[in-house]
């Protein structure tokens, strides 16, 4: 009977210090407390707050230049001379090369003969002319004398206007004459292949001995970078913020790290079957000429000005339906955490609008989120709303 006393007081004492029957723990093993055990997660935040911003429409393009031409020679031949080589600055009207013209000189000379001989019988035509109505005013003479019959007065009359229309036809000869050397002049003077604005040979096509035909074979082109056109596509949605007059600003990887300004010329009234996007044509000044035609750019236009917009790194959203316009993030009260969903809008640079569903000055978990919880513990490590 003593041993069994004591082998029982001896199994109540090992069953009293077993975890699982202490009045201090959980039912598996854990510490007591309101999380059931589970430690504060380390998360950075940040502070909503309020900044004026910028909107805009991020878009890309490519540059073209307002004056830019393909030269080609009016008047068919070989090439004589060429004055210009590539990449040369050239005036307005200054020549660029000249056709061979040994046969359209020739062709000049004999319209210029052509011309002395239609006005040397146009001087015959009016002696005669001069002769025939001296005939016709005796013979009107004789006429009242009664010496010549009403035949020989109407006879005389015919001689006169014969001679008159010898007169108009020779003329008209020489007019005809006067035409061709003038014609003969202009092809000449076309030979020469002249600039048609101020620019740069951007290519030279032909060399001295080459054959051209009349406005076939383009010989020079010249590009004048001083003016661009950008050319943009904006989607439909986004269109109509954009006006006319309105500033834009862009950059291109030959050019990093500078920005260059235009504005907005002239907008497309008709979308894009293909994809649905509005075409945009801003204006560029390049007096200085670093950028150049066929440029890839990418750019903002400038559509409004707003002041005291809330705003939240964009690293905040744990979730984002940009084109529903709502994302969720991880707001710290009190060192919980609640996750929240919040109505967003516009992007500016790293940071996002938020137009609903946050207060100014309420911090949102920027770092760790997607280890958190809605009522997990959180303990603020880092960040810009560190307590």
């Amino acid at each position: 009977m003593k041993r069994t006393a004591i082998g029982g007081t001896l199994l109540l004492i090992l069953a009293l210090g077993q975890p699982g029957c202490s009045g201090k723990g959980t039912a598996d093993g854990r510490p007591e407390g309101k999380d059931g055990g589970k430690p504060p997660v380390a998360v950075e935040v940040s502070r909503a707050a309020a900044s004026d911003i910028t909107d805009g429409i991020d878009v890309t393009g490519t540059l073209a230049a307002r004056f830019q031409s393909e030269v080609k020679s009016e008047v068919g031949g070989s090439i004589a001379e060429v004055y210009v080589t590539e990449w040369v600055r050239v005036r307005k009207g200054a020549p660029l090369a000249k056709v061979d013209t040994r046969e359209a000189e020739a062709l000049r000379k004999r319209a210029e003969a052509s011309v002395e001989m239609a006005k040397a019988g146009l001087l015959e035509a009016q002696a005669a002319a001069n002769r025939a109505d001296r005939e016709l005013d005796r013979a009107r003479k004789l006429k009242e004398a009664g010496l010549v019959t009403q035949q020989n007065l109407e006879d005389a009359l015919t001689q006169k206007e014969a001679a008159a229309a010898r007169v108009a036809a020779a003329g008209a000869q020489v007019r005809a004459a006067e035409e061709d050397v003038r014609q003969a002049a202009t092809r000449i003077s076309k030979a020469v292949i002249r600039a048609p604005f101020d620019g740069v040979v951007a290519e030279r096509i032909v060399s001295p001995g080459e054959v051209v035909g009349e406005m076939q074979k383009i010989v020079f082109r010249i590009v004048d970078n001083r003016l661009l056109d950008m050319t943009v596509s904006i989607p439909s949605g986004e269109s109509g913020a954009l006006r006319i007059g309105q500033p834009l600003t862009f950059s291109t990887d030959a050019t990093s790290g500078k920005t260059f300004a235009g504005k907005i010329k002239f907008i497309n009234p008709a979308v894009s079957e293909a994809d649905r996007s509005v075409r945009a044509v801003a204006e560029v000044r390049n007096d200085s000429e670093e950028l150049r035609t066929g440029q890839f750019v990418k750019g903002r236009i400038v559509t409004g000005k707003r002041r005291a917009v809330l705003q939240v790194p964009r690293t905040a959203l744990l979730s984002w339906d940009v084109a529903a316009g709502k994302g969720d993030l991880i707001v710290v009260d009190n060192t919980f955490a609640r996750r929240r969903t919040v109505r967003t809008g516009s992007v500016s640079g790293d940071l996002v609008e938020i137009s609903s569903g946050l207060s100014k000055e309420e911090a949102v978990v920027t770092r760790g989120g997607f280890n958190v919880k809605d009522g997990d513990r959180v303990n603020v490590v880092k960040g810009n709303g560190e307590r």
